[in-house]
Parts: structure tokens; C-alpha cells; sequence
């Protein structure tokens, strides 16, 4: 668990993360109803924030270590690090329940940017990649919405609930 009330780019570990429905984290420069990336509210403040929360799975920070990237838990900017769930083959629309009460829905991946080189050089190339059939992998983890609120903690279990109807792959949001 993580977050950070200032705009950083990682956030700092919390022992417990408090998620407000339809804000995000409480107490994380990135919670509130419209959009908080500066980027973004540079082009429209009043846009939708589809990026409440973000997941990324401790997996991921296993596969960067094995080749030379020591990444801790919320230092790529990430609220929630999960452990045995893959985020990036979930449809959009996914519901995950967090805890006992907080529901998160996913509304799509993360859109790695340059600030991650500058964090780790060279970590970028391992966060967007290319598939043989040529479209862009972006692996820096999901973003989602708060449904519900609640207060989740590290151990907490992740329940996984589909969408129903045809499936939509994720885009970055």
C-alpha cells in the first residue's frame, strides 16, 4: 500500500490505504472526481479521473530485479501492489474487491512515461515493449476507479469479479 499527497513520482508505503468512492486514495495528490495529472489537467481539468487508483503486481517488481532494476513497492507510483493476479490480462470493467469493503473497477493500463528512466536508466525499455505482431506492451501496471470505500491492507485478499458481455482489452487511460 501507497500513496503520497504530494504530486512525486513514486509514493511512500503506508501500513493501510484508505480508498473514497469516486476519489481514489485518501490523503493522494492523485484522488478527486476529475483529472489530477498535471499533464492532464494542464489539457482539461474537467475530465473524468479514470486514474484513482493505480495496481501494479509485486510480479512484475520480481521479473525487474532479476535483471538489475531494484524497484520497492510504490515507487513507480503505484497505490496497491497485488501478488498472484494478472492485472494486464484482465478485460476493462473488472471489479476488484479489496479487503472487506473497498471495490475498485479497472478502467485501463498506465501509460509509462520518461520520469521512469530518470527514476531507473533504462527501466522504460523493460515497462513498454513491442509484441511480434508489432503493438506496443505496456506493462506498468492497471488504473482503476473506486466503487465502494474501504480501508485496504497489505494482506488483504484481492476477489476478482468479470465483467459481463464480450470482454474489452485494456488501453491506456
Amino acid at each position: 500500500m501507497s500513496r503520497d499527497a504530494e504530486h512525486r513520482f513514486g509514493k511512500r508505503p503506508a501500513t493501510e490505504i484508505r480508498l473514497v468512492a469516486g476519489v481514489g486514495v485518501e490523503g493522494d495528490a492523485h484522488a478527486g472526481k476529475t483529472v489530477q495529472h498535471r499533464s492532464r489537467v494542464a489539457a482539461d481539468p474537467t475530465r473524468p479521473n479514470l486514474r484513482q487508483v493505480h495496481l501494479i503486481a509485486a510480479e512484475l517488481l520480481t521479473e525487474l530485479a532479476a535483471v538489475g532494476f531494484d524497484v520497492e513497492p510504490g515507487q513507480l507510483g503505484e497505490n496497491v501492489t497485488t501478488h498472484g493476479l494478472d492485472l494486464l490480462a484482465l478485460p476493462r470493467a473488472t471489479r476488484l474487491r479489496l479487503g472487506a469493503h473497498a471495490v475498485v473497477e479497472v478502467t485501463g493500463l498506465r501509460n509509462p512515461c520518461r520520469q521512469i528512466d530518470a527514476f531507473r536508466p533504462g527501466l522504460l525499455s523493460d515497462l513498454v515493449g513491442r509484441a511480434p505482431d508489432g503493438s506496443v506492451v505496456r506493462r506498468a501496471g492497471v488504473m482503476a476507479v473506486v466503487l465502494a470505500g474501504g480501508t485496504v491492507r497489505p494482506a488483504d485478499p484481492i476477489a476478482v469479479r468479470l465483467p459481463t458481455g464480450p470482454h474489452q482489452a485494456l488501453a491506456p487511460v
